[in-house]
């Protein structure tokens, strides 16, 4: 019997939506099927240039501009603490740490051929993505949730048990994309999902009205980059990030363990860590709070097994480590990218079997190791980080990373230099630096999974 898809994807957020997008242009019979009704919120708001190729490739680019989302031409780092750091014992690394930014047109980045990215929205602009991708014609099956696959009933199919309001009905596919974001219903299924052994975050976040961007900016011009604001309490950074001209998401970002040793409500908790910073809690104090606090934890893991015969999984539902340079999207895009090509090979083969998925696992598991890696590192060095920003030697290679550019394989060379930098100012009791690294220690390359 034929089945009723050729592809079901679990979850139409951005990697769900892409990858319909892509299946369905090449001709392949798709259905997504979505436990909410869109437009829904979503934390995650602000786009790297690794996600522009992909827009661009699935033919959304127009509908997103005509959004009106702000435009994102940088990033910016801040510090109100460390004013003097000693510039000791690394020739050329001896710029102020208060501040860095950088601007993504400084380099060319294959693919991408605008200055800027967005800053969006994510109710509106995960609704762009969907409707594209029915566009397209793939199946929408909204406020549907996936309960169970069921690979062991017919070798050439998945069965997906599904609860639409109160029924329970079953469809089959040739294959199955678990696209469930944090919710990953595969790993669980599968029991293949493992927390991560370092990362434990734990987010509260908001919007305000009329924060005023410019006296937050480190220059002119600078107001609608986005901010990751330093903090004097340890692994601990608040994000600013512009939604429309006059809101702002502003979230908060510390290890669980603090989180529960403060004993308070998000909202108190909130308003605590940003105190720990004057500036940013008196600007914060002008503005009108216009969303109610929202906490995000649990949600750095990694899964043993991202592909099978017949199931693949991507985004979040495939890997989460933490959102400091907003790589959330981008990994929900690109990895869409990566294994609809060999989705539709496999389907012009007629053979879903794990190996036809070799070249996606190969390529994101290699790409998401060096992110790994350097979100870890970054977290060790600290606000020393800003040096690297700022140094000639480093700063493109810094921005290839910011920019989410990780998927030629290659380990950036920077990594590398400041790996080093760690070990040296690590095995040194008395070195200058030791006073300003993050405590959080990450292995010193990403598990195998």
């Amino acid at each position: 019997m034929e089945p009723d898809f050729d592809a079901a994807i679990i979850g139409g957020g951005p990697a769900g939506s892409a990858m319909a997008s892509y299946l369905a242009s090449a001709g392949l019979s798709v259905a997504v099927f979505e436990g909410e009704m869109f437009p829904r919120p979503h934390v995650g708001e602000s786009l790297v240039p690794a996600t522009m190729p992909v827009l661009d490739e699935i033919g959304v680019m127009d509908d997103i501009e005509a959004a009106g989302f702000p435009k994102k031409y940088g990033a910016a780092w801040t510090s109100a603490e460390h004013r003097d750091v000693p510039h000791n014992g690394f020739t050329g690394l001896d710029h102020d740490f208060r501040a860095a930014e950088v601007m993504f047109v400084e380099r060319d980045q294959p693919g991408v051929h605008r200055e800027h990215t967005y800053h969006v929205d994510r109710a509106k602009f995960d609704l762009i993505l969907l409707k594209h991708a029915e566009k397209q014609g793939a199946h929408v099956f909204p406020r549907t949730r996936v309960l169970k696959a069921d690979f062991d009933t017919d070798p050439d199919s998945v069965t997906l048990n599904c609860r639409i309001g109160p029924r329970q009905v079953d469809f089959t596919a040739r294959m199955v994309i678990d696209a469930s974001g944090r919710q990953t219903m595969l790993g669980k299924q599968l029991k293949v999902k493992v927390a991560d052994p370092v990362f434990n975050q734990y987010a509260v976040h908001t919007w305000f009205e009329g924060l005023d961007r410019s006296a937050m900016a480190t220059g002119p011009g600078k107001s609608d980059y986005i901010y990751i604001h330093f903090l004097p309490l340890e692994d601990t950074w608040m994000w600013q990030i512009p939604i429309t001209d006059t809101v702002t998401s502003i979230g908060v970002v510390t290890q669980k363990e603090r989180f529960k040793a403060a004993n308070a409500d998000r909202e108190k908790f909130f308003w605590d860590t940003v105190g720990s910073r004057q500036d940013l809690l008196d600007a914060l104090r002008k503005t009108e709070r216009v969303t109610p606090f929202k906490a995000e934890g649990d949600y750095s893991y990694a899964m043993q097994r991202i592909c099978g015969d017949r199931f693949l999984l991507i985004g979040d539902a495939a890997r989460f480590v933490d959102p400091i340079f907003s790589s959330g999207v981008s990994v929900a895009l690109n990895s869409a990218r990566l294994a609809a090509r060999d989705i539709v090979a496999a389907h012009k083969a007629g053979d879903f079997r794990k190996a036809r998925f070799a070249a996606y696992e190969d390529t994101l598991r290699r790409a998401v190791k060096n992110w790994y890696e350097f979100i870890s590192i970054y977290y060790r060095l600290n606000v020393l980080f800003t040096a690297f920003v700022q140094d000639p030697r480093y700063r493109i290679d810094v921005l290839k990373m910011l920019q989410g550019d990780f998927y030629d394989g290659e380990e950036p060379v920077a990594l590398k230099a400041m790996r080093d930098i760690v070990t040296t100012v690590e095995n040194d009791p008395e070195h200058l630096w030791r006073p300003y690294l993050g405590t959080l220690r990450a292995p010193s390359a990403a598990p195998s999974f």
